[in-house]
């Protein structure tokens, strides 16, 4: 048996501060996973961009991982985790408001910085989050603890998915419309359709503004242990180092391709099902939405089977068995017909559920004081979520601007063979779990 299995996964005096600050892994998860679907939504209310174009609703919101992961780390080497997590949280707030002006204004390019503002907080708030709970406790329990923190990141995911059905998808007016009959529209009807549709994407965001404000409230009078000890490496050492250390190298690069897998899979989950839509009639159209809930619902059973199985498993093999899983079921969702790559594409999420903060754990794994500017490459790594789902849109502008333009193959939609990418992704995170299998018992 594991000997991790007879350590306490989070010791009594830090349970009270892992429990605030796993509270805000749901509240990332909340932004996510109600921006994931606005990719469609952008679509819908703006027929004239490509899905090229929409997709740069990725972009904007995963380049601000990119953009301030590490001034966010240095700013945390230099102050503490709560100052860090005070001001990732004010940035969330001032692009969640932001929302107003450019729904006011009606233009895509003010709700991309919005979303950029948005996210250059969530740096802050994971490349300080991550770190603290991995010292919040044995480090032989590290990588479990990790798991059992983020297993509440897909709670914020499912209530962001609930927001986006419930408030923004279902009360789109232009999603009334197809395509060629919402561009036949009078140009003032077009224009009070735009007003309304910019408004109802906004509200959420404003009204996650006003929680986000709360909660800062709340963190600023919640004393939040500093863990951390003076750092002994110059910044110039802690590079050098990390720069020397092949699993953590490998495990950003890694961490980039599980990112952009995840968020292809969920984003472009609303196109997988227009595109089978279109063969249905009206009484038996699917909903995206409830797809992608029961993808985050396997998601977060998941993250707690994930947990479980580190009492017995080591994490890498773990990784590296749930990685081949994930790649077998995106094979299914490029070659099934119908609602069986549907249900494939669905299922991908189970086996994604481990990888983010497992991946985490193993580049990290026995860090010393590199472990800070560490955690910020492995928060930049989330850049994948920003370039790889725009070249999965160009794929689905290889036909046209609907998404089973082209056949590849002769009988596999362009929508379809998209989802090549996050085969050869989640390849190669089950190729990283094979590599640092030795990690666990010989060290690095």
């Amino acid at each position: 048996m594991n000997k991790n299995n007879k350590i306490s996964v989070v010791s009594k005096k830090y349970l009270f501060p892992f429990i605030i600050i796993t509270s805000l892994f749901a509240l990332w998860g909340i932004a996510n996973d109600l921006t994931n679907p606005m990719v469609s939504a952008f679509k819908k209310v703006m027929p004239e961009l490509s899905n090229t174009q929409a997709s740069l609703v990725q972009f904007a919101f995963y380049f601000g991982y990119f953009f301030m992961a590490l001034p966010a780390a240095l700013f945390i080497r230099k102050y503490s985790y709560k100052s860090g997590i005070l001001l990732g949280l004010g940035l969330y707030a001032i692009g969640a408001f932001l929302f107003y002006p450019a729904a006011k204004y009606e233009e895509f390019n003010y709700f991309l910085i919005s979303l950029w503002i948005l996210t250059c907080g969530l740096a802050f708030l994971e490349t300080t989050s991550n770190p603290l709970i991995l010292s919040l406790g044995d480090k032989e329990t590290a990588t479990r603890r990790l798991n059992l923190a983020q297993a509440f990141n897909p709670m914020g995911s499912l209530m962001g998915m609930l927001i986006a059905q419930l408030f923004v998808l279902s009360a789109l007016h232009s999603d009334d419309y197809s395509e060629v009959a919402y561009k036949a529209l009078p140009a003032l009807k077009i224009a009070e359709i735009r007003e309304n549709d910019l408004s109802v994407i906004s509200i959420p965001y404003i009204g996650l503004g006003v929680l986000v404000v709360i909660i800062m409230i709340i963190i600023f009078l919640t004393k939040i242990p500093d863990t951390k000890t003076n750092d002994k490496l110059s910044l110039k050492d802690s590079f050098k180092k990390l720069w020397h250390n092949k699993i953590y190298t490998h495990g950003v690069i890694t961490q980039i391709f599980y990112v952009g897998a995840q968020i292809m899979t969920w984003t472009f989950i609303y196109q997988y099902v227009d595109n089978l839509n279109k063969s249905l009639d009206d009484e038996h159209k699917l909903t995206a939405t409830w797809f992608n809930m029961a993808a985050m619902i396997l998601f977060l059973l998941g993250r707690w089977i994930g947990t479980i199985l580190m009492k017995r498993i080591e994490p890498s093999k773990l990784l590296m068995y749930f990685g081949i899983g994930g790649v077998i079921f995106s094979a299914g969702a490029v070659f099934l017909p119908s609602i069986a790559g549907l249900i494939s594409l669905v299922g991908i999420s189970i086996f994604m559920s481990i990888m983010f903060p497992t991946i985490y754990g193993i580049a990290l794994n026995d860090m010393g004081d590199e472990a800070k500017i560490g955690s910020a490459g492995l928060v930049m790594a989330i850049v994948g979520g920003a370039f790889l789902p725009v070249l999965q849109g160009s794929i689905l502008d290889w036909g046209g601007s609907g998404f089973g333009d082209l056949k590849i193959l002769g009988y596999i939609p362009e929508v379809n063979f998209s989802f090549i990418l996050p085969l050869i992704c989640l390849a190669v995170v089950a190729y990283y779990g094979y590599k640092t299998m030795n990690i666990w018992k010989v060290g690095k």
